[in-house]
């Protein structure tokens, strides 16, 4: 699969017609938007950090990967929703939408690389 057929995307960044099937991938509604308002496909709370590790993950901001390894093992028991998305990915462009400010150190990243590592 190629790389670009799943991307992330900031829930606040205008939709694109490129955006394909666009999934949140955030356990929390993001701040400030109103559900009717986000241009979104399906919110797959199933994928996303635990709450556990979210808080964890808050208080730990300088451990990214620890994080990223405890996610994976998080994402290694969800399996019918990564093939979801896996399967998604192959029949249409995918775009993970995500809240957080930091755009490289986010669970929309670790999700996509996870799933285009188990794509194969």
């Amino acid at each position: 699969m190629k790389k670009d057929q799943i991307q992330i995307k900031r829930v606040y960044d205008e939709p694109d017609d490129n955006d394909g099937y666009r999934i949140l991938v955030d356990r929390l509604w993001p701040r400030g938007i109103r559900k009717e308002d986000l241009k979104h496909d399906l919110w797959l709370k199933d994928v996303t950090p635990s709450s556990t590790l979210r808080k964890w993950f808050h208080e730990n901001k300088d451990q990214w990967a620890e994080f990223t390894k405890r996610y994976h093992a998080e994402l290694d028991d969800e399996h019918e929703a990564v093939q979801q998305l896996i399967d998604k990915s192959r029949q249409q462009r995918v775009t993970l939408l995500y809240a957080a400010k930091d755009e490289q150190h986010n669970n929309a990243n670790v999700l996509r690389d996870y799933l285009l590592a188990h794509a194969k």
